[in-house]
């Protein structure tokens, strides 16, 4: 297997450099390229903003279901400053390449290469390989090489950070993974973005991590729908005071469980401990809020007692239910892919509570029910009962 090598500090991992890996691996042919992350860089020595283990995270998260692309913590393994002779001759005795690796370098680093500790010697137990990052001239260099005549993306990690600290877009300038690793771990100065987990909430990238689960779940309208709901449930979380995170996660594993089979949906639900309604027994599909609810805390370990509620009364509605149930139910019944919705319950502002807005909704989720002769669950009974009984003793005071 032909190996190319290519290092870096990686502070962060952006999409120049996949691009430039995707590069040596389409236009020279070689198999896999190794990314490694310097400890510390010789050229580079008081780099901040994350650290090794940081930096090595995000890069792990950049290269999912890829395996043209290997990462390598040799140096961060080393300690100390990262030389790239000592890399060089430890992967050599490892990997075994066929014939010399590559040695991928950017025209910015070409220049100094001859200050290189044992350039001489990489240049013996390599394939140099000069890449354009800032210029479209060939620059020179005086040792054996190959050129790469890759197309400049003028992006750098530097540039990265700066616009972490200055505010401006930076998003999709790397991969999804690496802004979720930025984000919750608040990197490169970033302040605190809406709708971040709370302290001891849910991070973002154990939130991507279902949500792309959830897609190779469910049908892709389905799966639309579920997104739907997320983004709604993450609004009116951030309307009413709740944990915005809470919500989006919440919608996005709602309906998780709804491909299953009416056998694997009571086989998934007696986990929960809880007796198999005559309204679920007649019709099992409804039990996907609960199985969903199950696998949510038993494959992902998720054990927020709101979030699983919210879940599992999503189809049945009930006494039982706290604020963040109440909010999945609304999101669940009017996200914009709904029709039949009346278009006063898509504006929220206009209720002064989320109750309000609740009954609302549930009124007209019932009155939809009993137009279609669809049985009621007894929670739901019991919920009408007690908001009908409120609304007449708030109309006597």
């Amino acid at each position: 297997m032909k190996f190319a090598i290519l290092g870096g500090s990686f502070n962060p991992i952006h999409i120049g450099h996949l691009f430039l890996a995707d590069a040596v691996l389409s236009i020279l042919k070689y198999d896999r390229i190794i990314l490694v992350p310097a400890n510390i860089s010789p050229f580079k020595p008081d780099a901040q903003g994350a650290s090794s283990k940081d930096r090595l995270d995000m890069l792990m998260a950049s290269v999912p279901a890829d395996a043209r692309i290997t990462i390598d913590d040799c140096e961060i393994r080393r300690e100390g400053v990262s030389y790239t002779i000592d890399t060089v001759k430890d992967i050599l005795e490892r990997y075994r390449p066929e014939g010399k690796p590559g040695l991928i370098l950017g025209d910015d680093l070409a220049k100094d290469f001859h200050t290189w500790r044992s350039a001489a010697e990489i240049v013996s137990l390599t394939d140099i390989i000069i890449a354009h990052r800032f210029s479209a001239e060939d620059i020179p260099f005086s040792f054996p090489h190959k050129r790469l005549e890759n197309e400049i993306m003028e992006l750098s990690s530097g540039g990265v950070r700066d616009r972490l600290m200055n505010g401006a877009a930076w998003s999709y300038l790397v991969p999804q993974g690496v802004r979720f690793i930025i984000e919750d771990r608040l990197l490169y100065g970033l302040g605190e973005p809406a709708g971040t987990p709370k302290d001891g909430g849910i991070s973002l990238e154990l939130i991507a991590g279902i949500e792309n689960t959830v897609r190779t779940m469910i049908s892709p309208a389905r799966f639309l729908h579920s997104r739907n709901v997320a983004l709604l449930a993450q609004d009116l979380c951030g309307r009413f005071g709740l944990d915005p995170a809470a919500g989006y996660l919440a919608g996005i594993a709602h309906d998780m469980c709804k491909s299953l089979s009416g056998e694997e949906l009571f086989q998934q639900t007696k986990k929960d401990g809880k007796p198999v309604s005559k309204l679920e027994k007649k019709k099992p599909s409804l039990l996907h809020a609960r199985a969903a609810a199950v696998l949510l805390r038993e494959r992902f370990g998720i054990h927020n007692k709101d979030i699983l509620e919210a879940i599992r009364l999503h189809t049945l509605a009930d006494t039982e239910m706290g604020p963040l149930a109440k909010v999945l139910f609304i999101a669940d019944k009017i996200e914009v892919s709904r029709e039949h919705v009346s278009p006063g319950l898509r504006n929220s502002r206009s209720f002064p509570s989320l109750d309000a807005l609740f009954a609302a909704v549930l009124d007209e989720t019932v009155a939809f029910f009993r137009a279609r002769k669809y049985t009621l669950s007894k929670g739901t009974l019991r919920l009408l009962e007690v908001i009908k009984g409120e609304a007449f003793e708030k109309n006597k005071s």
